[in-house]
């Protein structure tokens, strides 16, 4: 790949950590993860519990969770590979946060996605208020499991990067 790229995720569980850690590896890129300031606990994460932190935060479109730290050097990556899990069929709103915190202006920001049986649905549409018009956002994959090295080349290859 001849642009420089980044892999930012946000993961509770581990499970988007494990993909975003190999796609960083078999893409050659630099590795963020986009932390809460406010660690997430299993009570938060309890989506029956109407109540529950992550309930409330996707109930509030508006909701923004403060993250802790910074990618110092955004402005060096052209694109960004952007995962996270699928929270009622879209990104959790951290994933906003993470979006209004720099400028993501003529970069490209592919999506990738952990789930429990829901596809992207509208994330791509949720998410790009959160960043400039000239700013691409395209919907990448869900990866569950542990996709194999061989399977993000492919993939990478086909975004013909």
């Amino acid at each position: 790949m001849n642009k420089k790229a980044l892999v930012a995720y946000f993961s509770c569980t581990g499970t988007t950590k494990s993909v975003a850690e190999i796609l960083a590896d078999v893409a050659g890129a630099d590795l963020y993860e986009i932390k809460p300031e406010v660690p997430y606990t299993a009570a938060d994460l309890n989506w029956m519990d109407k109540k529950s932190r992550s309930t409330m935060e996707m109930k509030d479109p508006s909701s923004r969770p403060a993250i802790s730290g910074k990618v110092s050097n955004m402005g060096e990556y052209d694109i960004v590979f952007l995962g996270f899990p699928i929270w009622w069929y879209v990104a959790p709103t951290i994933i906003n946060t993470f979006l209004e915190s720099y400028d993501f202006s003529g970069k490209t920001i592919i999506l990738f996605a952990t789930s429990g049986g829901s596809g992207f649905g509208k994330t791509v549409e949720k998410l790009k208020g959160s960043v400039s018009p000239d700013t691409k956002i395209k919907e990448g994959r869900i990866l569950n499991g542990k996709p194999s090295r061989v399977e993000l080349a492919s993939w990478i290859k086909d975004l013909g990067l």
